[in-house]
């Protein structure tokens, strides 16, 4: 768990509102934060015990999880130290493996990864490694059209929904984006691989604020589009004066709110 919350969608006029996304420098995609030891040691636990659930990758998709693996290696904080291996802000040293780029990936950095490649008209989830859901399973997305992948979103109309589609159609290598969400939880546990899987929340009790920092970035040789998710978790308590003001102001009424 994070001991502050960087950014307040809510207080954003740009980030308030679906589909919320502003424009990203390359330098500030991956992050490392005060939660990094957790959250690393988390992701292995989860690989080490629901593999099959945290890890999916069609064989089509292969060639561009490599690539995003060369890419992200080209863009890591300052807090690593690149090498033969990977020198971790917590001093942990991760071989680069290209035959399991995901896995690599889960070793160095907190964001789930996932990638979208164009099928027709659509993007489809070919692959990803997401060991942090928030309230939705992997399992049900994989190889489904970005479009169906919302559909539990409330606010994820038919007309937001083919806005996203040419947004992820027209993001250039050059340009990536970003926006965030915000979500209510009460239990602070970061793996919720399916909707309900907070049942003390569902009870009406609340206590943390989740906020997913979701970048898109288009690879240049396969073009496959990355979705990388870092995930925030604070206790309400732990909001800036300014945030927990704002917050009454635009409050997170339900799950999908701001999702």
């Amino acid at each position: 768990m994070q001991s502050r919350l960087p950014f307040a969608p809510w207080l954003d006029p740009r980030t308030r509102r679906l589909p919320g996304v502003v424009p990203l420098a390359y330098k500030d995609w991956l992050q490392v934060d005060d939660a990094y030891t957790d959250q690393l040691a988390y992701k292995a636990k989860l690989l080490a015990e629901r593999r099959d659930r945290v890890l999916m990758v069609d064989p089509t998709c292969k060639d561009a999880a490599r690539e995003l693996l060369q890419v992200a290696l080209g863009n890591l904080p300052n807090e690593f130290t690149a090498g033969e291996s990977i020198t971790c802000p917590d001093g942990r040293i991760v071989s680069v493996d290209t035959d399991a780029p995901f896995v690599t990936l889960s070793k160095l950095l907190q964001e789930d990864f996932v990638i979208l490649q164009k099928r027709g008209d659509a993007h489809i989830l070919t692959g990803a490694i997401l060991c942090f859901p928030a309230s939705w399973s992997l399992a049900e997305k994989f190889n489904r059209p970005l479009t169906d992948i919302h559909d539990p979103v409330a606010e994820y109309d038919d007309g937001i929904a083919r806005s996203v589609e040419r947004m992820f159609s027209a993001i250039r290598v050059d340009q990536p984006l970003m926006r965030s969400n915000a979500l209510v939880y009460a239990d602070p546990d970061l793996h919720h691989p399916h909707r309900g899987s907070d049942a003390l929340r569902d009870s009406g009790q609340a206590g943390y604020i989740r906020s997913e920092r979701q970048c898109m970035v288009r690879l240049p040789q396969t073009q496959a589009v990355v979705f990388s998710i870092h995930t925030y978790l604070v206790r309400e308590t732990d909001l800036t004066e300014e945030q927990a003001k704002g917050l009454l102001a635009y409050p997170i009424t339900h799950e999908e709110a701001l999702s």
